[in-house]
């Protein structure tokens, strides 16, 4: 039987399990840090103005009921720089002058000389106007150990979520692997076990279930088959047998008329051929390759002369050139099926010329001269019902070849056709382990 070629993704199902919730983790803790950073923003922001304004206008209210300059409004805060001034004093800042009451961002140096964002909060009166420069340096310090935090907390997150999905992936797949184990392990369709009682009433269990029933259905095909392949086997063979012998005892007659006899050994060789025939075709439903030690000269010259029935009165002529004592090992009508059908489809088709059969130490070549064949033909010729161009207008199902293809493969063989190169006509080949 060929092998099958494993897929060369074995785990992709897991993998896509476990990307998929490496994706999810990962996606879901993204947006958390991202809506946490987003909202602390916006609610501190929102916090800091209005207390900044609230404390911008307490202080003005105290300045105005204290304006004596070493009154102390009680304010416990390190970054906070307060000013009160009356409207019209030059010692406002410039930049300061006209901006409206209420909290605005700010970019001055620092204390140290280093710019530095602030908030200015401007509280304004008819006879006085104050201002709160508020330091932001540690809530920036507070927001970016946050976005650390989170971002840990991303890759961490992460991480586990990869590790869940690891286990989710090996638990969920390994009833999907326990059926594929099982049913890669029944060889004998005679003796398999059932799948369904092995696994729980879920999805895989009713995949079981139906492979269970398709196996059962293809079993019975397959008993059916052989039975009816064994059947025809042995009910041919007996009725061939008397032909076979029948035509023997006649042809042993001394005084047998010439036309007579060619039509007895017409019969004679189209009961051999229907034997072979039998033969090869049961061996190719068992999928059994038989053994033997096959002269592949002899074999060749008895084909050829069977198939000399094909040229008629056509002015061909076939012969067979060589080696000698070349054996193969294989049943004699299986080998015979296949060279019968390639020596028969250059007679066939051969108008007029020659076919020669060349037997070759590894290979036998069948070298005709008749209409040739294209390269799109060479290459479809062994399909099951595929007849080429040149096949028009004769008998046949076109699956003679493909039961030349089936042979082959089933006994490691090679067979071919190619168009002649220096001539009009046709080269068949077949290659095979000689003995």
């Amino acid at each position: 039987m060929p092998v099958r070629p494993r897929p060369r993704h074995r785990q992709r199902l897991r993998a896509r399990i476990i990307f998929s919730f490496l994706l999810l983790g990962f996606g879901l803790t993204t947006l958390f840090a991202i809506s946490t950073l987003a909202l602390r923003e916006r609610i501190e922001n929102q916090l800091v103005v209005d207390w900044l304004g609230a404390e911008a206008n307490s202080f003005l209210e105290f300045k105005r009921e204290h304006p004596s300059e070493d009154a102390a409004y009680e304010l416990q805060e390190q970054q906070m720089e307060m000013f009160a001034y009356r409207p019209e004093s030059p010692q406002i800042p410039y930049a300061w002058r006209e901006l409206p009451a209420g909290v605005h961002d700010w970019h001055d140096p620092d204390g140290r000389g280093r710019d530095a964002d602030f908030k200015l909060a401007v509280a304004r009166a008819p006879d006085m106007v104050t201002f709160i420069k508020y330091g932001y340096g540690r809530q920036a310090l507070g927001a970016q150990q946050l976005m650390v935090l989170l971002g840990l907390s991303v890759v961490l997150f992460t991480l586990l979520a990869w590790l869940i999905g690891l286990w989710s992936s090996r638990r969920v797949m390994r009833p999907v692997a326990d059926l594929a184990r099982l049913v890669s392990s029944f060889g004998d369709a005679a003796r398999r076990e059932r799948l369904a009682p092995h696994f729980a009433q879920d999805e895989v269990g009713q995949l079981a279930e139906a492979l269970d029933d398709y196996a059962d259905q293809l079993t019975e095909r397959v008993t059916r088959d052989r039975e009816f392949n064994a059947d025809v086997s042995h009910e041919l063979r007996t009725p061939l047998a008397v032909i076979s012998g029948a035509a023997e005892l006649l042809l042993s007659a001394p005084d047998l008329p010439e036309k007579t006899r060619q039509r007895l050994l017409r019969i004679e060789r189209a009961t051999q051929q229907c034997t072979d025939l039998t033969t090869a075709l049961l061996m190719l439903s068992r999928n059994e390759r038989g053994s033997g030690a096959t002269d592949v000269r002899r074999l060749v010259e008895a084909q050829a002369e069977a198939n000399r029935v094909h040229l008629a009165n056509k002015p061909v002529e076939i012969r067979v050139d060589g080696q000698h004592g070349v054996l193969v090992d294989a049943p004699e009508a299986v080998l015979a099926v296949a060279l019968s059908n390639l020596i028969g489809n250059a007679c066939k088709y051969t108008t007029e010329g020659e076919v020669v059969v060349m037997v070759l130490a590894d290979r036998i070549e069948i070298v005709d001269t008749g209409p040739g064949i294209s390269e799109e033909d060479a290459q479809r010729l062994f399909e099951r019902g595929y007849r080429g161009k040149s096949s028009e207008g004769s008998k046949g199902g076109g699956i003679g070849l493909a039961i030349v293809q089936r042979l082959c493969a089933l006994y490691g063989w090679r067979v071919s056709v190619r168009p002649r190169r220096d001539r009009e006509g046709a080269i068949a080949a077949l290659e095979f382990e000689p003995r």
